[in-house]
């Protein structure tokens, strides 16, 4: 009986630590992943002001002209992939609080399905942000 105690106590330890284990490393997977979500965005924020400048000089070089159709559909293209990052981040912002986002807090099962969402959207905007910029520098002859 006392060999059958022990036997039920050290499975229970077994069990209790290595269920631990699991959860410390779901929560390092989530920092991990709440990190790349965060360096996209460090990526792609600095762009935003490249992005208005460009929307300036696409503006002052439209007309009806063909060429000047194109130069209106880059600068539609950067104003609306600066719309999406700024929709984004606030998105973002309501779903996650700062220790969620700067301080690796524990996320409920929720918003890991959340970070899970907000991983292929801001992929998706990094290449939205990406592709308008190298269509206007292209039409600008800035590349």
């Amino acid at each position: 009986m006392k060999k059958f105690l022990s036997l039920i106590a050290v499975v229970f330890l077994i069990s209790n630590i290595s269920c631990k284990d699991e959860k410390k490393a779901d929560e390092n997977a989530s920092e991990n992943q709440m990190a790349k979500v965060m360096a996209i965005h460090d990526e792609v924020m600095p762009k935003m002001s490249v992005m208005g400048k460009m929307v300036g000089e696409l503006s002052s070089k439209e007309d009806s002209t063909e060429l000047g159709l194109q130069y209106k559909n880059a600068r539609k293209g950067l104003q609306d992939a600066h719309k999406a990052m700024m929709d984004w981040m606030q998105g973002f912002g309501n779903r996650f609080d700062s220790d969620e986002i700067l301080n690796g807090k524990a996320l409920t099962p929720q918003k890991q399905s959340w970070l899970d969402e907000e991983e292929v959207k801001i992929k998706a905007l990094r290449e939205q942000i990406n592709t308008s910029i190298a269509n206007a520098e292209k039409l600008l002859g800035t590349e």
